[in-house]
């Protein structure tokens, strides 16, 4: 994939405003394609590894893509497991990236277990932060959002504007429901956090994710019993 010249915020959103458009009904595949095509090496997609769907439908695009991952330091030991994975057995180049503070210099600083007490700073800490910087290379990124998720996500646009950081969003799975994303690692036996089939039905870090209960949706584990429903990357 060859590299592209960066261009600038308006030219940007104008180019997400009018694919949001041309692209609401397009397949993923064909999303991504555009994304690949659009913006060369700086086009990114990010993984929490709770399933690898999104980065295996880039790679068929746009092998080797950057696959961007958050190590905060909590997570489950399955999730980092699912990264090696990744990594070794799929056409895709993993970026891990981490916080300034390991979890020992922040309970330093903040007191331990911050998570619990103030959990919007300790997501800003260790996500959006260092989302922030290691996103700073790329002028698209890519995510895994569906609007069936939750009802803070039934708006997610297919293409989208990221305002805060000034990038092109894409969610080419925003249209799927979560039949399509088990019929898809079906079909190309696509890597899964091993705790989806533990209780799980979306995985964050350790301490501040539970299984869901019957008849819950799917982020209904995520800060369970703090009113919290996003770490703030994504709104």
């Amino acid at each position: 994939m060859t590299t592209t010249v960066r261009r600038d915020a308006r030219t940007l959103r104008a180019l997400a405003e009018e694919a949001g458009r041309e692209l609401e009904d397009a397949p993923a595949l064909d999303v991504l394609r555009w994304a690949a095509d659009t913006f060369g090496s700086r086009f990114c997609v990010t993984s929490s590894m709770e399933d690898a769907v999104v980065a295996h439908l880039a790679s068929r695009v746009f092998p080797g893509v950057p696959v961007v991952f958050l190590d905060t330091g909590y997570h489950f030991p399955e999730t980092l497991g699912t990264r090696d994975a990744v990594e070794a057995v799929m056409d895709v180049t993993v970026v891990t990236l981490r916080p300034e503070l390991t979890v020992a210099e922040q309970d330093a600083r903040h007191g331990p277990r911050l998570h619990d007490r103030d959990p919007d700073l300790c997501c800003a800490l260790r996500k959006v932060r260092p989302l922030e910087q290691g996103l700073a290379g790329y002028d698209a990124w890519a995510t895994g959002l569906r609007r069936d998720e939750s009802p803070t996500r039934a708006g997610t646009p297919v293409v989208g504007w990221d305002e805060r950081r000034g990038k092109v969003k894409v969610s080419p799975i925003a249209r799927w429901t979560q039949a399509d994303v088990d019929a898809y690692v079906a079909e190309h036996q696509v890597l899964t956090n091993p705790l989806l089939e533990d209780g799980y039905a979306s995985v964050g870090c350790a301490p501040c994710t539970r299984r869901v209960r019957a008849g819950e949706d799917a982020r209904a584990g995520r800060w369970a019993g703090t009113g919290k429903t996003e770490c703030g990357l994504h709104g």
